[in-house]
């Protein structure tokens, strides 16, 4: 047995997992002065299956207003500037069960209270690219990344939990699994996880062929399943068997040959296989994201078909979501219930998602009536409105949480003001403060300011556009949590405060 007597030094958060989505929240975290261990059990963050073609992932607007916000967009768009000409089509603008929309199609003046971004619209990226991004800025603010080593269980009490990994362990107030769907955390904390089984088994497989005439490029439905073909030997296929085979053996040259055969319904041959892995569209989600000082993100919290690109966009929003939530009470400064809102907010978001993977999969199904379904999503979405509503939910523009409040704004993404001087609202975003952006320079307002100096930034300037506000709240993650079309109300400015940034010092 291990012995776990010999306890490392403590730190406020241990993450488990070094995805994007760990990366991101450790970055959160830190940015607010908060220590933080993450622990990764794979000893390389190097994977043929992160790197193209395999790795590219769709990125969501509020992903992509992430990284803007942060200050690290320009890093992750930098590789898709050097790409070859012609390697990331422009016109297709996304997709909904592999029906495409264009961008020409969609009106994006029907997004209210949004402004021109460098954030706009939805981008691609590599999932290594991502991951080196992260670690970099995680490693320069001073977090502590500790690969090869896996989080096997932990113990937890009411002063925090105790993180046993291999011979070794290491203590923390709290704990975060970030570690994917089969998360260590979420099974040794007893997490109920919960939802609907899988239809197919999906492969993604890099392969020589004998004869590579046979199978056409793009995506194929056929009678017995689908294949994609994104180049010569890099394929997708799915195979409508319940699930069956995925985990239930290795994937061998003959196991993909045989799937290959019966999804294309040719007489394909495989000659040598270079890289393969399965994947369901199994849909579950956590029923809780936080039991005593243990909490869920990404994967860990919620899994899905990988149809999209929508878990990596989903475990970014957690992060986002999280982050500045865990470090104000980690500091001593959240207000009451601020920690509950993480669920109570995302929960919700990844139910959505679920719902949006699942109705995918039934347009794909290889049935008559799923046919005649695909071909009525193909009539709407090649519409000016259809289009647009798709575009609208595949890059998550529209998404807004509850905050109570009639205002449209209230609980969605701030536009990107740009202020009198030139500067854009996301430049002054960047180390994880909020904002309290008064555009007619209201002396009240500044004085409320002062009693969270440090954990709230005071913006008095007017903008370009300010879209018939005068004032606003804007929490670390970017979301509108106040806001006043006139003189503003003091009183109901310092409640929205004291709501999410606690009492003033």
């Amino acid at each position: 047995m291990p012995d776990h007597s010999s306890v490392s030094r403590s730190f406020d958060v241990i993450i488990a997992g070094a995805g994007p989505v760990g990366l991101f929240l450790a970055c959160e975290l830190r940015l607010a002065g908060v220590s933080v261990l993450v622990l990764e059990r794979a000893q390389t963050p190097y994977s043929p299956l992160k790197k193209l073609p395999f790795g590219m992932r769709g990125l969501s607007v509020p992903t992509i207003e992430a990284f803007y916000r942060r200050g690290l967009l320009n890093q992750l768009a930098a590789p898709l500037r050097d790409a070859k000409p012609g390697a990331l089509p422009r016109r297709q603008a996304g997709h909904f069960a592999g029906i495409p929309f264009d961008y020409d199609k969609i009106d994006s003046s029907k997004w209210a209270y949004r402004l021109p971004s460098p954030a706009d619209g939805n981008m691609s990226a590599e999932m290594l690219g991502i991951e080196e991004v992260l670690a970099s800025r995680a490693e320069t603010i001073g977090v502590e990344i500790r690969r090869g080593v896996g989080v096997e269980g932990f113990t937890q009490t009411a002063n925090g939990v105790t993180v046993h990994a291999g011979d070794r362990s290491f203590k923390g107030r709290w704990l975060v699994g970030c570690d994917g769907g089969r998360s260590i955390v979420r099974k040794a904390g007893g997490f109920s996880f919960i939802g609907t089984d899988p239809e197919f088994t999906g492969y993604s497989v890099e392969v020589d062929m004998a004869d590579p005439k046979k199978l056409k490029l793009g995506r194929q439905l056929t009678p017995t399943g689908l294949y994609f073909q994104t180049q010569p030997g890099h394929f997708g296929m799915l195979e409508f068997d319940g699930g069956a085979f995925h985990r239930s053996g290795s994937i061998t040259l003959e196991q993909v040959q045989a799937v290959l055969r019966r999804v294309s319904q040719t007489d394909v041959t495989l000659t040598a296989l270079h890289v393969a892995t399965s994947w369901t569209d199994r849909a579950q989600q956590a029923t809780a994201y936080r039991q005593g000082c243990v909490l869920l993100a990404g994967d860990a919290a919620h899994i899905h078909a990988p149809l999209g690109g929508q878990g990596l966009n989903l475990g970014i929003g957690d992060a986002m979501n999280l982050g500045w939530k865990l470090a104000a009470t980690v500091r001593g400064e959240a207000p009451d219930g601020l920690l509950d809102s993480y669920f109570a907010e995302r929960h919700p978001v990844g139910a959505q998602v679920l719902d949006w993977s699942r109705a995918q999969v039934a347009v794909m199904r290889p049935t008559p009536q799923a046919r005649a379904m695909a071909a009525i999503i193909r009539d709407l979405i090649g519409t000016r409105d259809g289009a647009t509503y798709f575009a609208e939910r595949v890059w998550n523009v529209s998404m807004r949480y509850d905050l109570g409040g009639d205002h449209p704004l209230l609980g969605r993404s701030t536009p990107d003001f740009e202020f009198a001087d030139g500067t854009r609202l996301a430049a002054l975003m960047a180390d994880g403060r909020g904002l309290l952006i008064d555009f007619d320079v209201d002396a009240s307002l500044r004085l409320l300011a002062e009693g969270w100096r440090g954990r709230l930034r005071y913006v008095a300037c007017g903008a370009r556009d300010r879209l018939g506000l005068s004032a606003l709240l804007v929490r670390p993650d970017g979301v509108v949590a106040w806001l006043s079309e006139s003189t503003p109300d003091l009183e109901e400015a310092a409640k929205a405060v004291v709501r999410w940034f606690g009492p003033p010092a």
